[in-house]
């Protein structure tokens, strides 16, 4: 039993410099957005870090959750998650028709985030 604790003490404690690491370059790209957004040559690449912003953003969320919740959390996570999947794509699938194209746009993009965050919990 010592020993179990002992791994879920390692585990935690990498956990926590991964989820320091994670926070500290968000910080740093947030500066640099604010700061240098008026500069940027290409509005591709402000999306492309605006993404990668809200991919550390649920890494981080995800991360906080185990630590906080253990390695269970993951698993009702991921099974959550794959229900607001399915869920959604058939809510898309009968109402897409009576939807404008904007709230369409965005609720499939936020499919693609299910999808992501989903292979990235497998």
């Amino acid at each position: 039993m010592d020993n179990n604790k002992n791994c879920r003490s390692a585990e935690n404690e990498r956990r926590i410099d991964h989820l320091v690491n994670i926070v500290e370059k968000q910080t740093r790209t947030e500066r640099h957005l604010e700061q240098h957004a008026d500069i940027s040559s290409s509005p591709e690449n402000l999306e492309h870090a605006r993404e990668l912003q809200e991919e550390r953003q649920q890494e981080i969320e995800n991360l906080k959750n185990k630590i906080a919740y253990g390695d269970n959390y993951s698993n009702n996570y991921k099974d959550n998650t794959e229900k607001r999947l399915i869920y959604t794509e058939g809510y898309l699938n009968h109402n897409a028709d009576h939807m404008d194209e904007k709230t369409f746009r965005n609720a499939k993009e936020k499919q693609e985030h299910r999808k992501e965050q989903l292979d990235s919990l497998r």
